[in-house]
Formats: structure tokens, sequence, C-alpha cells
């Protein structure tokens, strides 16, 4: 078991109250972690240790930002092994998933290293005689943080990077389900040398999340609140940040479709859809939702497939390598479960996998799913995936598009032009033709339309986030005034 404490204003503590929570490994129950219950209280003070920071954090230039960035992604690298079996003991990952974490992670903290330089403005002219007019960018204020559990090293260093490239103090909120992996990132920061205040780590169990995360938006000084996880939770964030006037970055569910066109290319459109559907058990807010397949080679890209996901190894993480490790609680088996059970009482045809029983589900495949079917318009975030067969490239855009998300989608087919015009046309934030939904990169404008959420994260369109665009002017000349 491992016990884990906050960070605030440089100094390790408990719940105000001393209160605490566990989380338990999802296979067999025991206690992975015992973590700090925060209080409201607590929380305002992490928020007050940022405030406290903001002056002198924003004045840093951006070499000094830029070593520290980088030293940040040294010590996420260091700390590579203890986040894999940190986050095979708190949420189920199979070690490859995590060791991508960790990579992508360091890659996001070298990017915003590199931005530090970028934050820029312009000379704007102005009808003024002797005006010059310039618009510049400068730090928002405060930042708080909130990542989840299924990419938690990933997301967590996400919420953190770039808002302290850009010259603001944070206030990271753990995720419930993996407060060690997020702990372990936050010491990465710690040793780095960030100065006490700039990064600040809070936990809290999960009946006290909303009135934790409420003190937080609440407080003056925070200014800007980046969130990643459900839709449901994203609306709640969305509504409490209304209420304060406090801007929000949302990065939310998907029921992300790869389309398989009559002349794509199958091998390369099964490895696409199988890493894009299966890595991490389904559970990426990318993860390929649906595969729709022009009916004209869907029997061979169903069989190809099937029989890929079929000999994925599945098992228990923490006792050797595996694909599929276990999914995060009982109660994604449980939707799962209902979704196979409906889609299969409406007629669609179990091709690989099935139900479970316990943590450990395998690569599932349904075919000829219809809209009567649950899984065709609800999100599984699991490894239960539909196959809808359409007639042409009309029907593919309609079903790609029929579901409120808009995240990630892809295309394959050999025909790069055709396969772009249909990129085009989906409804998502992000689109690949020709590879997997599941893809990032640290310096690409990430994030969704529709249910998906709003604001982008990644390179420049993290500065455009965590900015406040100013205009400023120095009159150089004498002015005229009207009287």
């Amino acid at each position: 078991m491992g016990t884990i404490t906050m960070l605030i204003n440089g100094e390790t503590r408990q719940a105000g109250n001393g209160a605490t929570f566990e989380r338990r490994n999802p296979l067999d129950g025991a206690v992975a972690t015992s973590a700090p219950a925060a209080t409201a209280a607590d929380a305002v003070a992490a928020v007050e240790a940022a405030a406290g920071a903001f002056a002198a954090w924003s004045r840093t230039g951006p070499g000094e930002r830029r070593a520290l960035l980088l030293k940040a992604a040294q010590a996420i690298e260091d700390k590579a092994q203890s986040l894999i079996e940190a986050m095979a003991s708190e949420t189920g990952a199979a070690a490859p998933w995590a060791g991508f974490n960790v990579h992508l992670a360091a890659d996001m903290l070298r990017e915003a290293a590199g931005i530090t330089t970028q934050i820029s403005g312009e000379v704007i002219p102005s009808d003024v005689p002797g005006s010059l007019a310039m618009a510049l960018r400068r730090p928002a204020g405060v930042v708080l943080g909130i990542a989840p559990w299924n990419a938690p090293v990933i997301l967590g260093v996400r919420a953190i990077a770039t808002p302290l490239a850009c010259g603001n103090t944070v206030v990271f909120k753990g995720s419930e389900l993996c407060p060690a992996t997020h702990g372990l990132i936050v010491e990465a920061f710690k040793d780095a040398g960030f100065p006490p205040g700039v990064v600040n780590f809070v936990t809290n169990a999960p009946a006290d999340a909303a009135e934790v995360v409420e003190a937080m938006v609440a407080h003056p000084a925070l200014r800007r609140v980046n969130f990643t996880g459900s839709t449901r939770v994203g609306k709640l964030i969305a509504q409490t940040c209304a209420k304060y006037l406090k801007p929000v970055v949302l990065e939310l569910g998907g029921k992300a479709p790869l389309v398989v066109l009559d002349d794509a290319d199958l091998e390369a459109a099964v490895n696409g859809a199988a890493f894009g559907a299966f890595a991490n058990s389904g559970q990426i807010c990318m993860s390929t939702e649906r595969l729709v397949v022009d009916r004209k080679v869907a029997d061979e890209f169903v069989r190809k497939l099937a029989a890929k996901a079929s000999k994925l190894p599945l098992g228990d993480p923490r006792k050797g390598p595996v694909v599929l490790g276990s999914v995060v609680d009982q109660g994604t088996v449980e939707r799962c479960n209902a979704l196979i059970d409906d889609a299969l009482a409406k007629g669609a045809t179990l091709v690989c996998g099935g139900k479970a029983e316990n943590t450990l589900m395998p690569a599932t495949l349904l075919d000829n799913v219809t809209p009567q079917m649950r899984i065709y318009h609800e999100e599984s975030f699991g490894p239960a995936k539909p196959v809808v067969r359409v007639d042409g490239v009309e029907e593919a855009v309609r079903v790609a598009n029929d579901n409120p998300y808009g995240l990630s989608a892809a295309v394959f087919g050999r025909d790069i032009a055709r396969a772009w015009d249909v990129a085009n046309r989906i409804d998502s934030g992000i689109c690949h033709v020709n590879g997997p939904t599941v893809h990032d990169e640290a310096q690409m404008p990430f994030g969704g339309v529709k249910d998906s959420g709003y604001g982008r994260f990644g390179g420049k369109a993290g500065i455009d986030a965590f900015t406040e665009l100013r205009w400023i002017t120095v009159q150089t000349a004498d002015r005229h005034y009207p009287f």
C-alpha cells in the first residue's frame, strides 16, 4: 500500500482534519493507496499558495521556465518504473500503456519548455497619430488542473505543463482513482526545483469532489480551469465555472468513429482499428467506439480484426506483460455486459470476446449493429466495440456523425482525396486519414466539438487557452483632444 501526501506551498501535508480515503486495486480489491481527503479549507489554502507564488513566477524569464520544465521531463522519465507500477496497482493499466504515458508526458514537458519563447504579441496600426498599439499576452493567474485516471500521466502533466510555461501557477487536483500516480507527477515537479507554491497538489475523497472544486473555482485568485473527464462531470464543472465567470477548457467523452472505405488497405485498417479500439482496454477518450465499414469489404475486415483481437494477451498487469489489463472497476464490466446483452437481443452478432465476470475483459466485437442498439449511441469506455455496416460514402459520413460527441475520428482509404473529403465532413476536433483514432502529439491542438467539450490543449493553442490578451498603447507624440 502507498501512502501519499498533498503539496501546498512546497510543503507536504495531510488533510486539515486528518481524514483519508483509500483507492483499491480493481482486480483483487487490495488497498493500493491511502490519500488525504482534502477539505474545502485545504483546497483554498492551495489556491492561496499558488496566488502568493504567482507574482514572482510570472516575472521569471523564459529561459528559467524552460530549464525547469526540461528538468521535470527528465524527472518524469526517471520515475517511469514507479509510474508503471502505480498505474497497474490503482487502475489495472497494462505496462505498454503506462510506458507510453510516461513517454508522451515527457514530450509534453519538452514542448512546453519550447513554447516559453513563443508567447508573443503584435503591433497593430492605430488611427491615433503617434500611438504605438500592441496586443500582448500575459499569464492569466492561478490555474486549476483536473485530470482523470485513464491516461493519468499524460493528462496529469498536460493539466500543468503549458500553464506553467505561460507563467501561471497551478493547483493540480488528483483523481480519486489514481492519487499515487498523480502524486508521482507532482514529485517530479518538486524534484525539478520549481519554487514553492508554483505547483500545488490536492487529493479528495470522491464524496467531497464537488465541494472541493467549487471552493477553488470560487476563489478570486483562480483565473482558469482545465478539466479532462466525462461529459457528465464536464457539464457540472462548466456550470460551476459559469457561476463564477471563470474560463474553462473542457476535454470530455467521445464516440470516435473509424471509417473503412471500400478501397481501404484492410491490413492497415485492421491494425489501426485494433490499436484504437483496445489500447488500455478501450478506456481512452479517443478510443475507437464505432467501426463504420463499407459493406463491400466488411466481411473480410471483420474476419481479420476478430482474428487479431482474439489473440490480444489479457491478464493481471502486475504479473507479466499483457495488452489488455484490468478495466478500472466492476461498473465498467456491468456497463459493457449490458451493452452486449442489449445488442445481441436486438440482432447483433458476437464475433469475438463476450461478457466478463470480473475486470479482466476480453476484446469484444459485435457485428451488424444498428441504431436501435444502445452500443451504437452510448460510449462503452471499455473493450466492447460495435461494427456498423454501411453502403457507400454518404452513409458512412452520416453514421460517423450520428452521435452527440465529436472528439476524434479516423478514415481509411487508398484514394487520399476521397478519404480527405470524408475526414473534412466528419464533425470532430481531430481526424486522422489512414491512422488510428488514438493519437496525440504534444505540439498539436487537442480538443473536441459538440459534447466532447471546447477549447484546445497543446502547442500554440495552449498559449491562447492559458494567457490573457491585453491591448496596451504608448502615446509617442502630442495627442489632440476634442475638449
